[in-house]
């Protein structure tokens, strides 16, 4: 199983990239341990400084841009 991490306040883009994660996880029958970090002092502990941000086991992979489910689903495989 995939842990996967929205960083964000909970703005819009936030929540796209939220839907889009597991939509991309759908598409590639991949389990995922969801999580939405809202809190802004551990958004800034991975080193995020603009959200939307998308860390997939621990590891961010995108920040800044909001990534269609295409663009997530070769991280969750």
């Amino acid at each position: 199983m995939k842990k996967v991490q929205i960083l964000g306040t909970g703005c819009a883009k936030c929540q796209k990239l939220t839907d889009n994660a597991k939509q991309a996880a759908a598409d590639c029958g991949v389990p995922i341990d969801l999580q939405k970090v809202t809190d802004l002092v551990e958004i800034m502990q991975f080193g995020v400084m603009s959200t939307p941000g998308l860390v997939v086991d621990g590891k961010v992979v995108a920040s800044g841009k909001l990534l269609s489910a295409a663009e997530i689903a070769p991280f969750l495989k």
